[in-house]
C-alpha cells in the first residue's frame, strides 16, 4: 500500500514515520503541507512535532494547510488516516476526531516509555494487535490531555471509540486514561504516543508500535 507521510512546517517525526511504513511492509509516499492533493495514497499518517511553530493552538493552523482539505475529504470517503501527536492535535482541529488535547495537567514535557492497553483492534491501524494487548511505546508531549464534554466523552466509551487507553500512570491528565480515539466508522485514528519510535530493536524501544504500520496491510476499505 501507498501510505502518504504529512510534513508540515515544523513536522520533526515525519522521516520517522516513512521509516515505520517501510518496515511496516508498505510505500512511504512524502506530502508536503501545500499539496493539493494525496498523489494516489492508500492511507494517510500526520506525523508528530510542532507544525507551525504550534501557535494560536497546537494543531489550529495546520487544519487550514491545503492538503489537508484533501485528507478531510479523503477520510469521509473511508482512507484510513493516522494521527500522532501534533497529528491527534490537527485531527481534532480538522473535527475529523471528537474532543481536544489539552497542556498536560502537570504543565511539564513528559518523554518516556509509556505502557498501554489497546482497547480497540477493529480498526486498519489496530487489527495486528490482540484486543486488550498491552504494549510500551514512547510517549513525548507538552499538550497532551484529553478532554471532551462529558456527552462526548460517554459517547465515545460507549461506542467503543477509545483506540489505547495509558496504564500504571496517565502522564498527561487525559480523562479516562485515554492515550487514542477512532471516529465513529473507525478509519481515522488519533494516538498520542509514538508507534513510529518502537518498530525495531535497533533503537532500544522494542518493537511495540510496529503493529499500527502492519495492520494496513491487512486492512478492509469501505
Amino acid at each position: 500500500m501507498k501510505v502518504g507521510v504529512v510534513t508540515f512546517p515544523g513536522s520533526l517525526d515525519d522521516v520517522d514515520a516513512q521509516r515505520a511504513v517501510r518496515i511496516g511492509g508498505n510505500e512511504a509516499v512524502a506530502l508536503w503541507h501545500a499539496d493539493a492533493d494525496l498523489r494516489g495514497v492508500d492511507a494517510v499518517v500526520l506525523p508528530g512535532g510542532f507544525s507551525y511553530g504550534d501557535y494560536l493552538r497546537c494543531g489550529a493552523i495546520s487544519r487550514f494547510a491545503p492538503v489537508m482539505t484533501e485528507v478531510v475529504r479523503a477520510a469521509g470517503a473511508g482512507m484510513p488516516v493516522l494521527g500522532i501527536c501534533n497529528g491527534f492535535q490537527i485531527l481534532c482541529e480538522s473535527h475529523l476526531l471528537p474532543g481536544a488535547l489539552i497542556r498536560n495537567d502537570h504543565r511539564k514535557f513528559v518523554c518516556r516509555d509509556q505502557k498501554l492497553r489497546i482497547e480497540n483492534n477493529r480498526t486498519p491501524w489496530t487489527s495486528s494487535y490482540d484486543q486488550g494487548a498491552e504494549i510500551t511505546i514512547v510517549l513525548k508531549n507538552g499538550e497532551g490531555g484529553f478532554v471532551a464534554d462529558a456527552e462526548t466523552l460517554a459517547r465515545i466509551e460507549g461506542e467503543g471509540q477509545v483506540v489505547a487507553r495509558y496504564l500504571e500512570v496517565n502522564p498527561n491528565g487525559s480523562l479516562n486514561d485515554i492515550a487514542g480515539i477512532t471516529n465513529e466508522r473507525g478509519n481515522v485514528v488519533g494516538l498520542m504516543p509514538h508507534p513510529e519510535h518502537a518498530v525495531e530493536e535497533l533503537t532500544g524501544s522494542g518493537v511495540d508500535g510496529l503493529g499500527f504500520f502492519t495492520s494496513l496491510a491487512a486492512a478492509t476499505f469501505a
